[in-house]
């Protein structure tokens, strides 16, 4: 994994999407990945880009691959007058405010069906290959804004994972190495839909925990 992680990308199945929603196994590791993007401010993150740009905010959030709903949850308590709205391959989750809109479906077959103002996609395109990916570029008319957090594919990722290892279930300690490795640098992401960024500033960032972020917003 070491030696392979600065180079290509290696996307294999995570054990967590293997399993059961209500396995126990899942449902720790869930909790799990809860405390680790917290503890890499991930979220904190997120919500400060949509405090940082009402206008594209006021007009909608779209989260792609919402999974649990924890984040919609985040963002509709922060801003509760934005129309938000989760996306995923899971049925709505139990407990979700009523109004936060759900759509389920394979996201790389799902079609658009209204505009939005901002994406929000955390920690969900590194379980597609480049190739499968061509997918994400349907939603870019949609919106004027696209918010992207990643695992950053490095050696120093590891060496953090590692360190969290002796806390974490056994599900939660694979897949958070695989992530790291199906993960991307600055720059991979964009040149994926270069054809369709050519009205688009791209602003990209390395945190130091791990992450590979990226803020789009139209021109």
């Amino acid at each position: 994994m070491e030696k392979h992680s600065e180079q290509s990308r290696l996307v294999v199945p995570e054990w967590l999407d293997e399993l059961p929603a209500n396995d126990p196994r899942a449902i720790r590791s869930r909790k799990e990945l809860r405390w680790i993007n917290a503890l890499m401010g991930n979220e904190r993150w997120i919500l400060t880009q949509l405090q940082k740009h009402p206008d594209a905010a006021a007009k909608g959030v779209l989260e792609l691959g919402a999974g649990d709903g924890h984040l919609l949850r985040k963002i509709h308590e922060r801003f509760p007058r934005y129309r938000v709205c989760g996306a995923d391959l899971l049925d709505r989750p139990l407990h979700l405010p009523q109004d936060i809109e759900w759509r389920t479906g394979d996201l790389t077959t799902l079609t658009p069906t209204q505009d939005y103002g901002v994406l929000v996609a955390n920690l969900f395109l590194h379980h597609f290959c480049d190739e499968s990916l061509a997918w994400f570029a349907a939603w870019l008319p949609h919106v004027s804004l696209v918010i992207l957090n990643e695992p950053l594919r490095s050696s120093r990722s590891h060496f953090w994972g590692r360190l969290l290892r002796p806390w974490l279930h056994e599900v939660t300690r694979h897949d958070m190495h695989v992530s790291i490795d199906a993960g991307f640098l600055p720059g991979e992401l964009p040149r994926l839909w270069h054809a369709q960024l050519g009205d688009w500033h791209i602003e990209e960032t390395e945190s130091w925990p791990g992450a590979c972020r990226g803020v789009w917003s139209r021109k």
